[in-house]
């Protein structure tokens, strides 16, 4: 009988000490996890030097990685620049309100405000430098998990991919008009382009043949290349390359270097790419806007 109670006192035992270790697991489940991740969408200028050209809109990725009490940390990856976050978060009687800042030692930087409501994260940017061409910009965010996909390609376009920021005008002279002779000199906008082929062609999955590459044009061996980082969410300077891959929902910017992220497939298709890409030419023509 002795034994009987000693084993059921164990077990009790055993069993008050899982359901105290349940609790304090349970207690100690972050509450802010549901917002941690990429909320990621358009970065759209609302307050701009309308004198300049500037760039209207790219994907930002608004990354919350740690909330403390009411302390935030996080990233902000947008065109080719990733900066650390930092700030604080208070509950509204219909979600949450942030003020996240960047460090303010790079003339891009500047202080986020936004709220989460209903799983959309939206607010505005201000810059701290106030001279900027861009003073201001708005987005609207949804969560958005980053896995890496090889298979990841970028959608046909019945127009191809037109670089719209390789502008060149050309001066057309002419002569004769309606076989009277009228000397006439006006001037045409002129674009370089990319056909499907950068729709077909996976420079992630298959090895790239000096063959298929040696009569592609510049453009697309450029977007061929650059499709390989874009699977890996890098982020990219130069507003050539983001025009091509913001519109795109499986694209991410994640990081500011992804060379270590690449695969040794990759890799050598790189290398071959930018070796084409030295000598290759492009062709300009006209384009509607």
């Amino acid at each position: 009988m002795k034994k009987i109670f000693t084993i059921l006192f164990i077990l009790t035992l055993v069993s008050c000490k899982k359901e105290k270790l349940e609790n304090i697991t349970a207690t100690a489940e972050d509450p802010y996890k549901k917002f941690y991740g990429n909320w990621v969408g358009d970065f759209i200028a609302s307050v701009h030097d309308t004198t300049s050209n500037v760039v209207y809109s790219n994907k930002i990725n608004i990354l919350i990685k740690k909330i403390e009490k009411n302390k935030v940390f996080g990233q902000s990856i947008v065109a080719g620049n990733s900066r650390p976050l930092s700030g604080e978060f208070k509950k509204t009687a219909n979600g949450y309100t942030f003020t996240l800042i960047e460090p303010g030692d790079n003339k891009y930087d500047g202080k986020f405000e936004f709220s989460i409501e209903n799983n959309i994260l939206k607010g505005t940017w201000f810059s701290n430098d106030k001279k900027q061409h861009v003073t201001q910009r708005t987005y609207e965010l949804k969560k958005q998990k980053f896995s890496y996909n090889p298979n990841a390609m970028l959608p046909i376009h019945e127009e191809g991919y037109i670089d719209y920021y390789s502008l060149k005008t050309d001066t057309i002279n002419t002569q004769q008009i309606d076989s009277v002779e009228v000397a006439e000199t006006y001037y045409e906008e002129t674009y370089r382009s990319a056909s499907d082929i950068i729709t077909k062609l996976n420079s992630s999955t298959t090895k790239l043949t000096e063959k298929e590459l040696k009569n592609l044009k510049k453009l697309e061996l450029e977007i061929l290349r650059n499709t390989i980082y874009a699977r890996h969410g890098y982020t990219f300077k130069k507003k050539n390359y983001r025009q091509f891959f913001d519109s795109v929902d499986w694209y991410i910017p994640v990081s500011e270097n992804v060379d270590t992220e690449l695969t040794s497939l990759e890799k050598a298709n790189v290398k071959l790419l930018k070796r084409f890409e030295k000598y290759a030419e492009d062709n300009y023509d006209s384009f509607g806007r």
